[in-house]
């Protein structure tokens, strides 16, 4: 055999190789997949680890549904038991850090399992497509402790970006800082106590970037937002900024990540974003009272 024919032999054996890592595959319970790349020796994903990685979801006529690539935020997700033979939380299991692969998944059977109507956009019996490139797989202890350092760098960021919004706009003798590292600017004063936990508070506010661009405002909506402080209902820095104020007051809470919407983007705003939120109160008034604890008989 002559080398041209050697090269042509080597050609034809690598080609097959791809065609065949490509290939749509079916498992025993009927989830189509194709591999894309994996490594046999690469951490894979046991069930309670958490999964990070992007993902590109279209519908069968190939419109796509989600981009995590677009959203620059990709999915953190907890591995459970998959809810029914052939679930895309099947095929995340057959994953590992690094691997990218596509699963096909029946509409049908998933949205009958959400109990949930077709979407228009999806068609009675297609198939979904979800095309996933995995970037880690974490215990919970060490996504915990990644967390947490992650936060703790991620405050000395805020803080720094915090001081220079306040020096830029001669903030800085007002502000008032409290340990959690918010900081609230009074600017009309109110009258009275201030709100406890479990208040019954109304309030305008006008959400914006620190650049001044705004992204949310509950006068664009023609009435104030009604809420009970202390029930996890707003973000922490509303929770802690609201019991700053008197009734008629109005300020500026500068909020830093941490106690806004963290290092996940939300709508349009982006992750880790320190934010600035005008707000009014308006009004509150007493919660409800809480019904006793029950009596422990003493122990003996």
């Amino acid at each position: 055999m002559n080398l041209k024919s050697i090269g042509y032999a080597m050609g034809i054996t690598i080609l097959a190789a791809a065609c065949n890592k490509y290939r749509t595959q079916v498992n025993e319970n009927g989830l189509k997949y194709q591999v894309f790349e994996h490594e046999d020796d690469a951490r894979k994903a046991k069930l309670g680890d958490i999964m990070s990685f992007h993902l590109v979801l279209k519908n069968g006529t190939d419109s796509t549904l989600r981009d995590t690539y677009k959203e620059g935020n990709p999915v953190k997700m907890v591995l459970q038991q998959p809810p029914f033979k052939g679930s895309f939380e099947e095929g995340l299991a057959m994953l590992a850090a690094g691997d990218s692969a596509k699963f096909l998944v029946n509409a049908d059977t998933l949205f009958a399992r959400m109990m949930q109507p077709m979407p228009p956009m999806i068609k009675k019996g297609s198939e979904l497509s979800f095309t996933v490139k995995v970037l880690s797989v974490l215990t919970s202890e060490e996504f915990q402790k990644q967390q947490a350092e992650a936060g703790t760098k991620q405050k000395t960021i805020d803080a720094k970006v915090i001081e220079d919004f306040l020096a830029k706009n001669n903030l800085k003798a007002k502000a008032r800082k409290t340990a959690s590292g918010l900081y609230y600017i009074p600017q009309v004063e109110g009258t009275g106590p201030s709100p406890s936990q479990g208040d019954n508070v109304k309030v305008h506010y006008t959400g914006k970037f620190l650049d001044g661009k705004e992204f949310d405002s509950s006068k664009n909506q023609g009435k104030p937002l009604e809420l009970q402080v202390g029930q996890g209902m707003v973000i922490p820095g509303w929770e802690e900024g609201i019991l700053l104020m008197k009734k008629g007051e109005k300020g500026l809470l500068v909020i830093p990540s941490g106690l806004a919407y963290g290092p996940e983007a939300y709508g349009p705003i982006p992750g880790n974003s320190v934010l600035q939120f005008e707000m009014e109160l308006i009004d509150f008034a007493k919660g409800p009272t809480q019904p006793a604890a029950p009596a422990v008989p003493p122990t003996r």
